[in-house]
């Protein structure tokens, strides 16, 4: 009896963590360009096509993998770097605007982690959320301060944040665990692939046990 599927299980890629996380980044960067990069600028376009490439690469990779393991290395390869060259555009808008990047840490970040937001609606949630009312500033004797702060960072219970600093932090934090997943994610392919081969090594299996059947 043949044991050795010569297709093996594939095309899962709806049930991976990744391709999940990668759509929400998908889903956060088509919103956050709209609202806050120039809809004529290259910055747009890229960022919108980093994110697409990061899930489309991540289901191709799963869908190739009945036949070549090494493609979907390679696509799921392209799908990393894709997500970091993402990872960078985030950075770079934070830091030409001298907008604060927060570390893991951030109380933000924190709670925006401990909901595990899993659609856009709910990203949208967090980020209202967060943002809440501004409180007014005061100078001495209740005074309104000639020059109030334009951006502040929420320590406590209350919200000052604006809105396109918790967006890209977000983004950032959905980013770093994607990135970090699909790392796992290649390390465990390569170590598959080393062990089991490819396509080719699993049709001369399928042979090989074939032609040992009694006829």
């Amino acid at each position: 009896m043949n044991t050795t599927p010569l297709l093996p299980l594939h095309g899962g890629y709806r049930q991976l963590k990744t391709f999940q996380l990668g759509q929400l980044i998908y889903d956060v960067t088509v919103r956050f360009c709209d609202h806050y990069i120039n809809k004529h600028s290259r910055t747009h376009d890229q960022m919108v096509q980093a994110a697409r490439s990061g899930v489309q690469n991540i289901a191709e990779g799963s869908k190739a993998s009945g036949t070549s393991k090494k493609t979907e290395l390679k696509l799921t390869n392209v799908a990393r770097a894709s997500l970091e060259e993402l990872r960078l555009d985030y950075e770079d808008f934070l830091r030409q605007r001298e907008l604060p990047q927060w570390s893991p840490e951030h109380p933000a970040l924190l709670r925006f982690k401990a909901k595990r937001c899993a659609t856009l609606a709910e990203f949208r949630v967090w980020v209202a959320e967060e943002h809440g009312p501004a409180p007014t500033p005061t100078a001495a004797h209740g005074q309104q301060p000639e020059h109030a702060p334009s951006v502040s960072v929420r320590e406590g219970p209350c919200p000052s944040v604006l809105p396109p600093v918790l967006a890209a932090n977000g983004a950032l934090s959905l980013l770093n665990l994607c990135c970090y997943l699909l790392d796992r994610q290649l390390a465990a392919l390569a170590r598959s692939f080393e062990t089991e081969g490819g396509f080719t090594e699993r049709l001369y299996r399928v042979r090989s046990e074939r032609r040992r059947q009694p006829a």
